[in-house]
């Protein structure tokens, strides 16, 4: 697969119509084989995970990017016969199965299609790509599904050093190291960038944006003790996307600090369409999360011409220059949140860090992690 020729590969994992970055990151990838030469198809889902464990909403009408035309969507959660009936297909029909690990709400079914791919002496060879290798809020069986599978596999890709040494944890002796693969971007095509001007003459909105599933990892409840110890009286805040616990909590926590008037909740999946007005009305987007394995949402926000503050979580610091197109705090700190959102608010220091913002290129990225992957 690394230099005899075109590889026939199956990635196992969502695309459209299920939303968010895990089903762009999947189609992505095909595509991007596909223009490498070598022939990809999606293996998707019809249902993938039970309504009750995942509250959110899951599928969304219209595409965030090109949808790839060789997907299926035979995958059911609740079909363990569809699960090794697709593995004995792929175990004629790919060299390589990637099974694409977001939950192990998944890992059943892989174990199924695992099983099938090895019904066939000869069969391909299984990697999971692990997007998360644990939950960052889990439960002792997600250890043992999560062991059970990665040992089952010819080999693991993660995102970061840190969740390589996480994987290599469950894997045990004997197995070759995770392969650690940068996540590339994966953008949803919004249709435009955020305007350079607008708000105050200096171009200031005096407004921040979070964006994105709301869970107690993703640290908005700082964020909130933040701005009212740390900003400027006058900036207001927006926390858009889905409360996978309600609103009901943080809308308490922002009456006790006396910031109601300050912060606007957006419940619901932000459709690609509609992140254009929710950029060009910040001045940045602020990313305070307490822990993290890798996001898009500093290049997304960079690609709006937004400047990002963010905590040294996971991979977030890597893509953030600070001084430059951002500034950094630490993980789980208020107080240095709100230091860092008063130091963002110093005269003249939006419109600076904003000056410094530049899009991502994507194709370096994704020359590395296809390679990484391949070689796998």
């Amino acid at each position: 697969m690394t230099g005899d020729g075109p590889s026939r590969v199956a990635l196992v994992g969502p695309a459209h119509p299920y939303k968010g970055g895990g089903a762009r990151h999947t189609t992505e990838l095909a595509h991007r084989l596909r223009a490498l030469g070598h022939p990809a198809v999606i293996e998707s889902w019809r249902a993938q995970y039970p309504a009750a464990l995942y509250p959110g909403r899951q599928t969304i009408a219209d595409p965030e990017g090109e949808p790839y035309p060789d997907t299926r969507h035979g995958l059911a959660w609740y079909r363990p016969d569809g699960w090794w009936a697709t593995g004995r297909r792929l175990a004629r029909d790919a060299d390589l199965v990637v099974l694409t690990l977001f939950s192990p709400i998944q890992v059943p079914a892989y174990l199924g299609i695992v099983a099938g791919t090895r019904s066939r002496r000869g069969g391909p060879r299984v990697v999971a790509l692990c997007h998360n290798v644990l939950p960052h809020e889990r439960r002792s069986v997600d250890v043992s599904l999560v062991r059970a599978l990665l040992r089952r596999t010819d080999a693991v890709v993660t995102h970061s050093p840190e969740q390589a040494r996480l994987a290599e944890g469950l894997l045990g002796a004997g197995r070759d190291l995770p392969v650690v693969a940068e996540m590339p971007p994966h953008l949803p095509e919004t249709g435009g960038a955020a305007p350079a001007d607008a708000g105050t003459p200096g171009g200031e909105r005096r407004h921040l944006l979070f964006l994105g599933i709301v869970r107690p990892y993703k640290g908005v409840d700082l964020l909130l003790r933040a701005l009212a110890d740390g900003a400027p009286q006058d900036v207001t805040l927006t926390v858009a996307g889905e409360f996978w616990g309600g609103t009901a909590e943080l809308a308490a926590q922002a009456a006790g600090l006396g910031i109601t008037d300050r912060v606007r909740f957006l419940d619901g999946y932000v459709p690609a369409e509609e992140l254009p007005g929710l950029f060009g009305a910040a001045d940045a987007v602020v990313l305070p999360y307490r822990t993290a394995t890798a996001t898009q949402n500093v290049w997304l926000a960079h690609e709006h011409g937004l400047p990002v503050v963010a905590t040294r979580a996971g991979t977030l610091a890597d893509h953030v220059r600070e001084g430059v197109d951002g500034l950094l705090c630490e993980p789980g700190d208020a107080a240095d949140l709100a230091r860092a959102l008063g130091e963002f608010y110093a005269p003249g220091e939006p419109a600076r860090l904003r000056g410094g913002v530049r899009p991502v290129d994507a194709e370096p990225y994704w020359r590395a992690y296809t390679e990484r992957l391949l070689k796998a």
